[in-house]
This record gives C-alpha cells, sequence and structure tokens, in this order.
C-alpha cells in the first residue's frame, strides 16, 4: 500500500515497489516518508505503532520541533533530528516570477545538497542499517527536505530517474489538504509562493543539476558526503528484493 491514512498527517507514504534498473525492486514496509510526526496521537499513532518503525528521520529545524512537536518517544525506536537546510527560504526577497516555481525549487533543493552534507550522511548511513527498518524519514510537508532525501536513498538504490521523479510528485495529492490544515492552524497567515507544490519538473531539474555538478548521484555519494561503497551495498542489500 503506497498511502497509509491518518487523521492528522496527510502525506505518509511507503516507498517501496519501484524498480531498479538491474531488474531489482525496492521492498514494502522499509522506508516511509511523511508530514510532521509531531501530529500523531490517539488512533493514528495506533497506526503508525502498528507499522513496526524502529527509526524516525526528522529533517526539521529544532524550533520547529519545538512549535509543533516530534514524534511520541518509546524505548526501543531510534529518533535522530538532523536538519539539512541550511539556508533559510526567504521566499520575499529569493524567488523571482520569471524563473517559476520549478526552478526555485530546484534550486533550494540543490542547495540541501550543499548545506546539509554532515546531516545528509548521518541519515543515509542510518537508513542503509538493515536493523534500522522500517525507517520513516519526515519533516513539516514532506516535500521538500524528505524529497531530497528520498530521492538521494531511490536514486542509489538504482531506481530509474523517472520513478524518483513520480514518487517526488505524489506529494502533490496531499497539497489542497496540507493547505487546509495549514490554514486552519495559521489563521490569518499567508502562504508563499509553491507552498504545498511538488511539481515533477523541480525534481527532475534538481537530479539534473546535481548530475551536471558531481556527475552522478553515485559521485555525489562518494565525492561529497563520504559514503563508504559498503554502505551503499548494504542499503540494497535490505532495501531491494529480487523480481518475481
Amino acid at each position: 500500500m503506497r498511502h497509509i491514512t491518518f487523521t492528522n498527517l496527510c502525506n505518509f507514504r511507503d516507498v517501496g515497489g519501484y524498480f531498479t534498473k538491474d531488474g531489482r525492486s525496492v521492498r514494502w514496509q522499509r522506508l516511509y516518508r511523511a508530514d510532521s510526526l509531531g501530529w500523531l496521537a490517539g488512533d493514528d499513532l495506533t497506526t503508525f505503532r502498528d507499522l513496526g518503525v524502529r527509526a524516525v528521520i526528522d529533517l526539521r529545524h529544532a524550533f520547529e520541533i519545538e512549535k509543533n512537536g516530534r514524534v511520541p518517544e518509546t524505548d526501543d525506536l531510534l529518533y535522530q533530528n538532523l536538519p539539512i537546510e541550511g539556508r533559510r527560504w526567504d521566499t520575499a526577497t529569493t524567488y523571482n516570477e520569471e524563473i517559476g516555481i520549478e526552478r526555485y525549487l530546484a534550486n533550494r533543493y540543490l542547495e540541501v545538497t550543499e548545506d546539509g552534507v554532515a546531516n545528509l550522511r548521518t541519515a543515509l548511513e542510518t537508513i542503509a542499517r538493515a536493523d534500522n527498518a522500517p525507517t520513516v524519514i519526515h519533516c513539516a510537508a514532506g516535500k521538500d527536505r524528505t524529497g531530497v532525501l528520498t530521492a538521494l536513498v531511490l536514486s542509489l538504490a538504482g531506481v530509474g530517474e523517472d520513478d524518483v521523479v513520480a514518487d517526488y510528485a505524489l506529494t502533490g495529492l496531499a497539497t489542497d489538504r496540507f493547505i487546509a490544515d495549514w490554514s486552519r492552524r495559521h489563521p490569518g497567515t499567508s502562504t508563499w509562493p509553491g507552498f504545498g507544490l511538488a511539481p515533477a519538473e523541480a525534481m527532475r531539474l534538481f537530479l539534473t543539476d546535481l548530475a551536471h555538478r558531481h556527475g552522478s548521484v553515485e559521485a555525489y555519494a562518494d565525492q561529497v558526503l563520504g559514503i563508504a561503497q559498503d554502505t551503499i551495498d548494504e542499503l540494497r542489500g535490505h532495501l531491494l528484493a529480487e523480481a518475481p
């Protein structure tokens, strides 16, 4: 099941099911992506715990966690707060309508790969360990920061670009509800350009830019993040299954 239904979360998804270039597939129930887990309570918390999640990677800043909470603690849950966004998104000064929202988002995503090196490395090493699965990656909307890290994971696993882009764009199915929930929680506060949007072209531009700058996602992981080949092999070893 790709989409998992919660009352207070709108973008919780299983990242399984995608095929790799060598004919394997990403296993279901190993890696999830989500919006803020700080909203988990009641039946939602029961649903979450039934998934058997062992690790949560929270990509938000400390001030976001202080304001909106974090996943409830349990003794057997590994929780890592690994913010990967260095430059704040000041859309009032950085967004230019002439370049469009797709290029704007792609530029921000490329910044994340520059500013979040240490925490991206830690996150990938955590995801690579089989004993941490199932793992949940999340930020506030499960779109931008989560989208970047998920794209790196899927690319390193060997999933093709079209499927990486398609997975990112599925967030668009949650946009209307996300905006409605956000507006309810922040009455009288206006949104900003690109708020809640996940246009496929933004992810495609980002992946193109990353490849142009570093050669490939694998080269970026090796040369910039310092991810060992053994770690990538470990990640593939537990995330992937042979095709039936």
